[in-house]
């Protein structure tokens, strides 16, 4: 079996006309949707990360507020920013990039900002609601792009055994929420698993949908897949390559080329999940846009 490739960015296209299209109309009833960003520091891949935002939001009419702060700025610093924003009418959104320096706490950054303008999903009242299967919490972005990708290719996990690899609170405990809760495109039986999981590829081989967000390059391999299963990367990482004009090459948690060879569907990297990241971060800004208007 050679697998169908899910096209994230393709599909992340489909959404952001469909944000563009929201965005006109707020616009047309006076909201103007904005998104205000931090950068703390000079991480060379999260200052990609958020020019790729900027220029997304860009693209579909959202204004951005651009905040880049130096490595030394302190917690009280940032903390005065965020509540700067969280009373501002005219931002609707606030994200902040990860990681942060060491001498900030990342928990009490992220449970500063508003969480109606949560817009990536990570305050604690968000991800309870969310938990607890309230549909109009903000979702993290990544778990709820790859719901919108398995619905784009008509694969509907009810019933199914979804096993996911990672443990995160950016995406593994999330997307195992999203999967088990009742609704369209979820109603799983979820399992998840980790990397101190014994026997990983036991567990793994059960899987009809597995969703490998572990950090670890390359490391689900075609003996750990069962036949026909639906396979959603969301790693990304950085191996070396002296064949190519960087010297390296970005690669996914699964080994793509074998595992395609088994798989009924698999995510690319690039090109699969990371765009629809994106996508779903412009959804939920505009949605707070529209929710909190301009007051």
């Amino acid at each position: 079996m050679s697998a169908q490739l899910i096209d994230g960015k393709a599909i992340a296209a489909d959404v952001r006309r469909s944000v563009g299209e929201r965005v006109a109309e707020l616009k047309e009833s006076g909201i103007q949707p904005c998104l205000a960003v931090m950068l703390v520091g000079e991480n060379p891949a999260s200052r990609v990360y958020v020019g790729m935002k900027q220029r997304a939001a860009d693209e579909v009419g959202i204004r951005t507020v651009d905040e880049r702060l130096s490595p030394d700025t302190s917690q009280e610093d940032i903390l005065a920013i965020l509540e700067d924003w969280n009373a501002d009418p005219g931002v609707h959104g606030i994200l902040v990039q990860l990681p942060l320096p060491d001498q900030i706490d990342e928990r009490t950054v992220m449970e500063r900002i508003r969480p109606e303008k949560d817009v990536d999903g990570f305050h604690p009242i968000n991800v309870g609601r969310m938990t607890s299967g309230d549909p109009d919490a903000f979702r993290p972005c990544t778990p709820a792009g790859v719901q919108v990708m398995l619905e784009h290719i008509g694969y509907d996990p009810s019933g199914r055994h979804a096993v996911i690899v990672g443990r995160s609170n950016i995406v593994g405990r999330p997307m195992a929420a999203i999967l088990s809760q009742k609704g369209p495109y979820a109603n799983a039986t979820v399992t998840m698993a980790h990397s101190r999981t014994a026997d990983l590829g036991a567990i793994t081989r059960q899987a009809e949908l597995l969703i490998v967000a572990v950090g670890r390059p390359e490391s689900v391999t075609a003996d750990m897949v069962s036949e026909g299963t639906v396979v959603v990367d969301v790693g990304v990482n950085r191996v070396d390559d002296p064949s190519r004009p960087k010297g390296y090459r970005l690669v996914g948690d699964v080994a793509f080329d074998e595992v395609a060879e088994k798989a009924s569907w698999i995510t690319p990297v690039p090109g699969g999940v990371g765009p629809m990241t994106i996508a779903m971060l412009l959804s939920n800004t505009a949605t707070a846009a529209a929710r909190l208007g301009g007051a």
